[in-house]
């Protein structure tokens, strides 16, 4: 029998809820991962709901008292959104900004007026790449989608030339670099260095989004040539503005919390003095918090009123960004409540245990772990919450970077080959009008392609630095 150290659980929980042997654990987690598949696929029920259920079965399967692992999955879920839950509305509040103001509509115009032909598809790379830094996947497909079929429609370009580099854009940031809800979670469970992982995560994304968008674009064009449905062109939003903010104050607006993160990322590294003021000045307007409340509060000034919003719809603006993300911070939490209870029942030290006689790289390990839960589950989020509480002991005794590198390489591999099963997979279909089949062959083929190259990268970027 094994019995968790009290080390291990100080800072996660106050006690261990059980003492299993390994096999028992094993047979565990496979359970509770079973329920909340089939709870989420078979059932159709929603993931917070399967998480809280898959949790509390986990819990039960390993032998922990209910109330212990009713204990676990709270104290878990209040921390996680404790942890990321404002940061999480910031950037729906940002994105919204963004959106409804017509900035995001100016960036795409911008750049499409200065791309030609052969170009296309890198900017189309470039403009999905620089949206997707503040908004949620699902917010970027429905604002950048317009945008693909009318240039598609105008260019007679193929849909699929065109599209799947703007997918592969969105969903690179969206797996790899924060203040996504992925990423901030595994940065969270793991206790990585936000900073760092944002600049290694631009770093990954970069080759992977290249070969992942426009490369492969060129032989998804070739397996299905399909023209842009007319009938999925819905209005753009800043059609209905007299006027919109311009393209350079809005390009600072996004990028102001990523230079602030990465601006404190590197006063760290050049004056490693927690005493000195310089850094400490960064510690506090780099952190992720400040970072994206500054940029929220500048977007007033940069993107809201430009727009001609007065200040009561500013205030509306606000409330509507924030509703949507409801689902979102209850499925996080419960996500956070699930690796708790992952970790109070012990699962993390057999990872530990078990990993300690096989010759597989951690990171590689996890990127498998984020790859099995993500076929099975079909969600991106679920498998790098879950992913990343099964292997946060393995960042014990790792180096900065290399604790960065394991947030990578969960989000990478929680970006597998999307199928029915992925509520993704069926938008993509729906707004391109294509037959599932189709949608195999191009979006989650595109899938597949940036989980392995983000995986190659980060698992080559290990060996260097």
């Amino acid at each position: 029998m094994t019995r968790l150290s009290v080390e291990m659980l100080a800072a996660d929980a106050p006690e261990p809820i059980t003492s299993a042997g390994h096999a028992q654990l094993g047979i565990a987690v496979l359970a509770g991962i079973a329920v909340i598949v089939l709870l989420i696929t078979k059932f159709k029920l929603h993931a917070f709901l399967s998480l809280t259920i898959g949790s509390l079965a986990l819990g039960a399967f390993a032998g922990a008292p209910l109330d212990k692992a009713i204990t676990s999955f709270t104290t878990g879920l209040g921390s996680t959104v404790a942890g990321v839950g404002v940061l999480i509305a910031l950037g729906a509040i940002l994105g919204k900004m963004l959106a409804d103001s017509g900035g995001a509509d100016q960036i795409v115009d911008t750049i499409l007026a200065k791309a030609s032909g052969r170009t296309m598809p890198w900017a189309m790379v470039l403009i999905a790449s620089v949206i997707g830094l503040p908004l949620f996947f699902e917010v970027g497909v429905v604002l950048l989608i317009p945008v693909v079929l009318m240039v598609a429609k105008r260019g007679n370009y193929s849909l699929m030339r065109i599209g799947i580099p703007a997918l592969a854009g969105l969903s690179v940031m969206h797996g790899l670099v924060p203040p996504h809800p992925g990423p901030l979670v595994a940065i969270d469970a793991v206790k990585a260095n936000l900073g760092v992982t944002l600049a290694l995560g631009v770093l990954v994304a970069i080759p992977t989004v290249v070969i992942a968008g426009p490369l492969f674009a060129r032989y998804a064009a070739r397996w299905v040539d399909v023209p842009a449905p007319e009938r999925m062109i819905p209005q753009r939003a800043s059609e209905e503005l007299e006027r919109r903010p311009g393209f350079g104050a809005t390009l600072a607006t996004i990028l102001l919390p990523v230079v602030l993160m990465l601006s404190k990322a590197l006063v760290d590294i050049v004056i490693d003095d927690p005493t000195h003021t310089v850094q400490r000045t960064f510690d506090v307007i780099g952190s992720p918090l400040i970072a994206l409340l500054a940029a929220v509060l500048v977007g007033i000034f940069t993107l809201l009123r430009p727009a001609g919003f007065a200040k009561e719809r500013v205030s509306q603006l606000v409330e509507k960004g924030l509703a949507p993300i409801a689902g979102i911070l209850l499925i996080v939490g419960a996500g956070g409540g699930f690796k708790q209870t992952l970790i109070d029942s012990g699962v993390g030290q057999m990872i530990l245990d078990i990993s300690k006689d096989w010759s597989i790289p951690a990171l590689l390990l996890a990127w498998l772990i984020a790859v099995a839960i993500r076929l099975a589950t079909g969600s991106a989020t679920v498998a790098t919450i879950s992913a990343a509480g099964l292997v946060a002991p393995l960042a014990a005794d790792m180096s900065t970077t290399h604790t960065a590198l394991l947030v990578l390489a969960i989000g990478a591999g929680s970006l597998f080959f999307s199928h029915v099963n992925d509520a993704g997979f069926w938008l993509v279909k729906e707004y391109f009008g294509l037959s599932v089949g189709q949608t195999l062959k191009t979006w989650s083929v595109m899938e597949t392609i940036i989980s392995v190259v983000a995986g190659g990268v980060v698992l080559l970027l290990s060996l260097i630095i």
